[in-house]
């Protein structure tokens, strides 16, 4: 498209608008987590963080050991991400892609996790920290016709049974 200037008025406004747009620069398009995190403060009440969390990927049996201690009895797989509040990361399986709805629900979930210690959040146990975060991976899901039973066979009642402060 060729823009043709014109007359004194309308020259001024090409320069104007030819100079703008020489000193505009390009954007980097958001990453996948500021876009996740925002989703989330959005439909969730979480705040948002300026800084994001640290991902790193480890052998599924590492996740398990890091999740259960040593001598766990759950195998391998069991356990496919996990967030550590302290140190501001989550850990994933390092057969994660994110290449599909479910297992960006697993990041979802964790993001949450990464939200709720950002934002300084208390809950009565561990477990009621979950709530949320299980509501927001289901959501997730649900907008590519997915669950949490049929991607990862996780029932409500299991839910319910482990979101709830046994103390």
């Amino acid at each position: 498209m060729k823009i043709l200037c014109k007359g004194p008025a309308v020259l001024a406004l090409c320069v104007a608008v030819a100079g703008s747009a020489t000193v505009a620069s390009p954007r980097d398009a958001p990453s996948v987590l500021d876009t996740l995190m925002l989703w989330l403060a959005t439909n969730f009440d979480l705040a948002v963080s300026t800084k994001p969390p640290v991902l790193i990927t480890v052998p599924d049996a590492e996740l398990v050991e890091m999740r259960y201690g040593v001598e766990t009895v759950l195998r391998p797989g069991d356990v496919v991400a996990l967030y550590d509040h302290p140190a501001r990361t989550i850990y994933l399986s390092d057969s994660w892609t994110g290449n599909t709805p479910a297992d960006l629900s697993v990041l979802v979930h964790e993001m949450v996790h990464h939200l709720q210690a950002v934002g300084d959040m208390r809950f009565a146990c561990p477990a009621e920290r979950e709530v949320v975060a299980y509501r927001a991976q289901e959501a997730w899901l649900g907008l590519f016709g997915e669950s949490l039973e049929t991607s990862f066979g996780i029932s409500a009642a299991t839910i319910l049974v482990g979101t709830v402060c046994t103390h």
